[in-house]
């Protein structure tokens, strides 16, 4: 009994497990800034999607 107990813990417990590396990227409001005005000079947004995007970023902060 206590080794299918046991068996069980184990099978549960390494079941909670992972491999996987997860990394958080704190990316600052001014590097998001930068990075949009770079897509808005490289025509990958337009100057109005870049204006509703930098007031979202600010307003978040607010």
């Amino acid at each position: 009994m206590k080794k299918w107990i046991s068996i069980a813990v184990i099978a549960l417990l390494a079941g909670c497990s992972s491999t996987e590396v997860v990394r958080q990227l704190d990316v600052t409001v001014g590097q998001q800034l930068i990075d949009l005005k770079k897509a808005r000079d490289n025509g990958a947004l337009s100057a109005s999607e870049y204006d509703s995007q930098r007031r979202k970023l600010i307003n978040n902060v607010e």
